[in-house]
């Protein structure tokens, strides 16, 4: 198909269209607002579900019912209203049910403002709601990338039974840009065989997150676990830039990872040996490609934008076998590609955070420049 100038937000919200989704329950939050609002024309007029809930606690409660007849159904959000929705998710993933959502992130913490930030990482990746699951969690670093990775999640979700959270900055939801859209697939007309369509002519199903009895709740959570342990073994996803011969290793996320790429190629064009591996799933996080990077290179540097809630996991990956350093902007400022250029040519002169924590020494350098 042709391609198109979209807006990253009616990007994700035609691409979910497009793979088939049957019901949007959701809430007006700024920078996803034109995704909830695409879909209150699109979603009516092929005769599929819409209905703008009276908030994101209602919204994805109401996800949580229609994911129990097996159809395919999702929800967006930002930050805070991301926050509310905590409680259903993990009801959500109790009942082992496929559920996409898509979280644009922006400033906070608080109500903070509306705009673009990574700050969401911890609260997705490690978070999402109360009890012991994972979600499966893309990042997207460009407009066709968010459409694309919108489309597998649907995938991904429907054969692992399994949340998966398409984790986007407000940069992307806002971007315009040339991408494709995919083909109209058609409306699934076949459900698997735990949904609760009506139980005429069967016996009932029952889909509950509730077990009583503790032997039958660790009895769920290990079959969580295991399909956790398949999901790490078959979906983990990422992108490497000019590794071959790397001796700086850049890792960033979404808009970070690809700004860093302008400063890599800046600093490839000086001589500067200097790669960017960019996490697709961050969970399951590229754990082992991130260590392999690490006993070839002299130093890693995590960008962010946010304090560093990446950055525990680049240095377990790390496992101590190179120096892990770090930089990010907050509150919603997005990095310039100088501003990294100028740390990878730090790294390249050989100097290093001292102390454990790499973050001491760049709070320090931030405060210097924005002052």
């Amino acid at each position: 198909m042709p391609r198109e100038l979209l807006k990253g937000n009616i990007a994700m919200a035609e691409a979910a269209v497009r793979a088939g989704l049957q019901a949007y329950f959701g809430y007006p939050i700024t920078p996803q607002t034109e995704l909830l609002e695409w879909m209150s024309q699109r979603m009516p007029e092929l005769g599929r579900a819409f209905l703008q809930a009276e908030s994101e606690v209602a919204a994805i409660n109401m996800v949580y019912g229609a994911a129990c007849t097996g159809a395919r159904v999702m929800t967006s959000s930002s930050s805070p209203g991301v926050s509310l929705m905590m409680e259903g998710l993990s009801y959500i993933a109790g009942t082992e049910l496929p559920v996409v959502l898509i979280d644009v992130m922006r400033g906070g913490p608080g109500l903070g403002n509306i705009a673009p930030s990574q700050g969401d990482y911890n609260q997705i990746v490690h978070g999402g709601g109360h009890g012991d699951y994972h979600s499966i969690v893309l990042a997207p670093a460009s407009v066709q990338e968010a459409i694309d990775l919108t489309v597998l999640s649907f995938d991904l979700a429907e054969k692992y039974r399994s949340i998966v959270v398409v984790i986007a900055d407000g940069n992307i939801g806002q971007m315009m840009e040339p991408a494709e859209l995919p083909p109209m697939q058609p409306v699934k007309e076949t459900y698997p065989d735990w949904a609760v369509r009506g139980a005429e002519g069967r016996e009932r199903r029952v889909l509950s997150s509730i077990y009583l009895n503790p032997d039958e709740e660790e009895a769920a959570n290990i079959r969580m676990f295991e399909r956790w342990q398949q999901i790490q073994a078959n979906e983990v996803r990422y992108k490497e830039y000019y590794m071959d011969d790397a001796e700086i290793v850049i890792v960033g996320f979404g808009t970070a990872g690809r700004i860093s790429l302008s400063a890599v190629r800046a600093a490839r064009a000086a001589g500067i040996r200097v790669g960017l591996l960019r996490p697709v799933t961050l969970s399951p996080f590229p754990t082992a490609q991130v260590r392999e990077a690490a006993s070839r290179a002299r130093a890693l540097l995590v960008v962010e934008m946010n304090t560093g809630q990446m950055l525990r996991d680049v240095q377990l990956a790390a496992a101590g076998l190179a120096p892990v350093e770090f930089y990010g902007r907050l509150g919603g400022v997005t990095p310039f590609p100088d501003e990294i250029l100028a740390e990878i040519q730090r790294l390249a002169k050989g100097s290093f955070s001292a102390g454990d924590d790499p973050r001491n020494a760049w709070l320090q350098r931030l405060r210097a420049a924005v002052n």
